[in-house]
Parts: structure tokens; C-alpha cells; sequence
């Protein structure tokens, strides 16, 4: 598991409840993985946002900010937060329908029981840290969907 650079983000995840902080920790560690490995991305911020852990393509700029929580109103749910401005949640409805259950515009929701697809998520996680280099659906290959 990669290792905290921020205190203040490892002291927002150790007030985590531990079922919420291991499956919260899965999916940081599927945004490190997926983020080293799709092009232009470069090295990740890992910092705060609302309070909220964000990671940030601060370094290339390439993407949208993606953060993650537990919900605190709703203790048996976590979510991955995207930019409300963006096209991504409606692109990820389109391209997964039923498998993500989605709150808005903003964010994929999980159970503390769900099973998270972890190829579709990543394919989310990668189409939000570059969707400033792929706005253009037409031009990426990133925000298709191989059948």
C-alpha cells in the first residue's frame, strides 16, 4: 500500500470506522495504480478538499479532481466524488448502466457490502485524470468503452 505523504489526509482516513477505512483504502490504492498507469496523468496530489481526500493532476493538469469519502450520513456508504461540471457521471451511466449506483451528477456510491468493479472503476478513475486532455469524446480513446 502506498504510504501517506500528507498527514492530514492519514489522519482524515485513521477517523475513518476500520470497514469504511480498508475499503476506502482499495480504492485509493486503485487511483494510485490507475493513475501511474495511463498516460499523461504524471505523479498524483494526494490532499484535501472539503475535508474530503482529492487527488489532484496538479502536476500535468491533465485531469478533473477525484475525491473520496465516507458518508457520514449514511454510515454504510463511501463514494467517489467527481466535478460537478463535468460530463463524466453521464458518460459513466451511458457506459455502465447498472452496475454503479450514481447520486446526482456527482458521485458513484457504494455499500459496505457492494463488490466494486474494479476495471469499470478504474476506466472512471482514468477518464476523470485526463478529462482535460480528452474533452472531446471523439478524440480519446479514454472515454470509450471497448465492447
Amino acid at each position: 500500500m502506498k504510504s501517506f505523504e500528507n498527514p492530514l489526509v492519514a489522519k482524515v482516513f485513521e477517523a475513518y470506522p476500520p470497514a469504511m477505512r480498508q475499503r476506502l483504502l482499495v480504492i485509493r490504492e486503485l487511483i494510485f495504480k490507475t493513475a501511474a498507469s495511463t498516460g499523461g496523468v504524471g505523479k498524483l496530489e494526494e490532499t484535501l478538499k472539503w475535508g474530503e481526500p482529492a487527488y489532484v493532476t496538479s502536476e500535468s493538469k491533465s485531469g478533473s479532481t477525484v475525491r473520496i469519502d465516507w458518508k457520514k450520513g449514511s454510515p454504510s456508504q463511501y463514494a467517489m466524488y467527481f466535478h460537478r461540471q463535468t460530463n463524466l457521471i453521464e458518460t459513466f451511466r451511458t457506459l455502465f448502466p447498472g452496475e454503479f449506483k450514481f447520486e446526482e451528477n456527482r458521485a458513484i456510491v457504494f455499500s459496505e457490502s457492494d463488490e466494486v468493479p474494479k476495471d469499470s472503476l478504474a476506466f472512471c478513475i482514468a477518464a476523470a485524470l485526463t478529462y482535460h486532455l480528452n474533452k472531446s469524446p471523439s478524440r480519446s480513446g479514454v472515454l470509450h468503452r471497448d465492447p
